[in-house]
């Protein structure tokens, strides 16, 4: 059965225990949790935060879907927009390398601790001086690392692609995980993305069913190969119906979740309308 989920990553107003309570607030029987800034940036991210975050989760009884460790924005003091993405799992620089190796399995401890079934990662870009070819070298080898101590853990990893990164489409995201030939690594499939990058997502669905660690859900204005903008379901042009008809057809059981950060301004509205929007597919 799918159900829905809701990100924190559109609540960074608030602090995590709070954006907990309101994602409870608007029905959502999941919830992913934002590994970064402001809410759960590991190197900072204490006993006293995962105790705050546990009682959360206690009091409200949601289930944490997915541990988002995409994005690592409090590595810099002033993270300027370009960096979003890094220090990457592909970068040059081995140190910084290293840094996002072991912060992904700083992530990887706090799902085991919130019993969420998986983490997802991005790539990142293949940045000047680092060409495409030596960069999925370090991603191969950055991924074995991971998955070596997330295994034994019981934690999944999710690559989640997104058009102009590394691993940007579901080609590309099938390959990488038959090249790492690890049954623990799978995709984090941000339907949003795929649209963007052109793809039919019915197809998309199908070609990735085994492999799906999460659901990502917004809406796109534009829908295939449209301008890629969080937008809350029923304001843009995909067809939500074809979604969950496919990953019913898969046997997809897991969470969906809506991840509209675009929207850090009026949260709770979007997580009102996109779960108004969506509840009669579940």
């Amino acid at each position: 059965m799918v159900e829905l989920a809701f990100s924190t990553n559109a609540y960074t107003d608030y602090p995590l225990p709070e954006a907990v309570r309101r994602i409870a607030d608007h029905g959502y029987a999941g919830v992913e949790i934002l590994g970064d800034e402001p809410h759960a940036y590991f190197p900072t991210f204490d006993g006293h935060d995962e105790r705050a975050l546990r009682d959360a989760l206690a009091e409200t009884g949601l289930s944490v879907a997915n541990v988002n460790a995409n994005t690592a924005m409090g590595y810099y003091d002033d993270a300027p927009p370009s960096a979003f993405f890094e220090p990457s799992v592909i970068t040059d620089d081995e140190a910084a390398r290293e840094w996002r190796v072991e912060y992904t399995k700083r992530a990887v401890d706090l799902a085991e601790v919130v019993g969420s079934p998986a983490v997802c990662l991005a790539t990142g870009r293949p940045l000047a001086g680092n060409p495409p070819e030596r960069a999925r070298e370090y991603l191969r080898a950055s991924l074995h690392e991971i998955l070596d101590y997330a295994e034994p853990r019981g934690v999944d990893v999710g690559i989640e692609f997104e058009p102009e990164l590394l691993v940007e489409c579901t080609d590309e995201a099938l390959a990488l995980i038959d090249d790492v030939g690890r049954e623990s690594l799978g995709i984090n499939l941000d339907v949003g993305h795929a649209a963007v990058y052109g793809e039919d997502l019915t197809e998309t669905i199908h070609r990735s069913s085994g492999h799906i660690t999460g659901v990502h859900l917004e809406d796109i204005v534009g829908g295939r190969r449209g301008k890629h903008y969080h937008r809350i379901p029923g304001e843009g042009d995909l067809d939500f119906r074809a979604v969950f008809d496919a990953l019913e057809d898969v046997g997809y059981e897991g969470f969906v979740t809506l991840e509209l950060y675009t929207y850090s301004h009026e949260p709770d509205r979007a997580a009102e309308r996109a779960y108004e929007e969506l509840a009669q597919y579940c």
